[in-house]
């Protein structure tokens, strides 16, 4: 007789499975910790007895399960078997969830992070996908169209955000691309969205290039009276014009004091080089002063909520804004514009090895290979020389200003 929920609620469990037949080969087996699992027992196109679970009373009800033995039996009707055709099903989901635009997205990630992409810039492409992802997240790859792309893109524009609109289709046109390459898409509808967004004018980060002004900020920076390491932060960045995030995360066992030199490694550089920065005696005495406040922790600046961290990105920008120093006058990234204008307005170093210190990588390997150990004694020079420099400054000396005739 078929079963009624009330039977099956009131069923107890036995010392052995206990098997309630419904009909038609649905069976309840009520096993012996008190579980109910519904079970479809048949027989496929060659006679052979099999079984097929349907899940666990109360999840799956009465109603459903017997649904679920009426489809099985239609799939018997027509010679498939049930059991290979839950498989199947269920390899189809794998490879459809596989295809995602999101499992795309995140398997494209992992080859970046895999080849070496800095954390800091993997952080950064993973808060763009998150303007993309609610909308196109679970969609198959290959079914996205421009349209769909272009939807989310329009809504970061609203913001005025423009920059952080072209930087996310580039993102998802290389996610697209990815797919193509992998064989989970056809195209890459990004590309029918040139001319879509808001063009954007680059803004170069705010520098001071006056030796002047430049004197300024150095004594401002010295009177500085907020965190010391905040004040030595801003000091060694203008004495190594380094990438501001290369300073924050600096480790102390990349600093060599006997050889005077700073080993950055690839993994926190923008080309994905390694980078070795040569320091001056005064860069050797601020990480000496330094060395004595935070020298038991792994970071040079760690941050105030965990020693694992390092310094907010926005510290040094806040300390110059608390100076006086506006952002369109200044800004910590800044420090490397700075640099690179007065050292080539010096006349005293070569434009590449100035080019060197900067990180700026040549597309050329052997080139690039061959810069580093040529340039390296021109780089200890200046290093010193620069040093030097802002000492005058900071004092006012007569050094305001470089002849741009003979010496350019």
């Amino acid at each position: 007789m078929p079963l009624t929920n009330l039977q099956i609620e009131k069923a107890k469990p036995g010392p052995k499975v206990v098997k309630l037949s419904d009909g038609g080969g649905l069976q309840l087996w009520i096993m012996p910790i008190g579980s109910k699992l519904w079970h479809l027992a048949y027989r496929n196109s060659e006679g052979k007895q099999k079984k097929l679970a349907f899940g666990p009373f109360p999840l799956i009800s009465l109603a459903e399960a017997r649904q679920k033995r009426d489809e099985a039996k239609r799939l018997l009707a027509n010679g498939i078997d049930p059991g290979q055709q839950k498989k199947l099903d269920k390899i189809a989901k794998a490879l459809s969830d596989a295809a995602t635009f999101e499992a795309v997205a995140e398997e494209y990630l992992a080859k970046k992070q895999r080849e070496g992409m800095a954390e800091s810039t993997l952080k950064r492409l993973r808060s763009q996908l998150r303007y993309v992802l609610p909308g196109l997240g679970k969609r198959p790859i290959a079914e996205i169209t421009a349209p769909e792309v272009l939807a989310p893109l329009k809504r970061i524009e609203t913001r005025g955000t423009f920059e952080t609109a072209t930087r996310t289709k580039e993102l998802c046109g290389a996610v697209f691309r990815y797919g193509q390459a992998t064989g989970r898409c056809k195209e890459d509808p990004t590309q029918a969205l040139k001319g879509a967004l808001t063009s954007h004018r680059v803004k170069h980060r705010a520098a001071i290039i006056e030796p002047a002004k430049l004197s300024g900020l150095l004594r401002a920076v010295d009177d500085f009276d907020g965190q010391v390491t905040t004040r030595i932060a801003l000091k060694l960045l203008l004495l190594v014009f380094t990438r501001p995030g290369e300073l924050r995360n600096a480790r102390w066992d990349e600093f060599d004091f006997e050889k005077a030199v700073w080993s950055i490694p690839a993994g926190r550089m923008k080309m994905r080089q390694p980078h070795f920065v040569p320091l001056s005696r005064q860069a050797l005495a601020l990480l000496t002063e330094l060395r004595g406040m935070t020298g038991n922790a792994k970071l040079l600046f760690p941050g105030n909520r965990s020693v694992l961290r390092p310094i907010s990105e926005n510290t040094l920008n806040a300390a110059l804004r608390r100076m006086g120093f506006p952002k369109e006058e200044v800004t910590a990234h800044g420090f490397r514009g700075t640099a690179s204008t007065l050292l080539n307005q010096s006349g005293k170093f070569s434009p590449d090895a100035i080019e060197r210190a900067l990180s700026h990588q040549d597309s050329n390997e052997i080139r690039r290979a061959y810069n580093h150990g040529a340039y390296w004694d021109d780089r200890v020079e200046m290093a010193q020389w620069w040093a030097d420099y802002l000492d005058q400054l900071r004092k006012g000396a007569d050094v305001l200003a470089f002849r741009k005739s003979a010496e350019q």
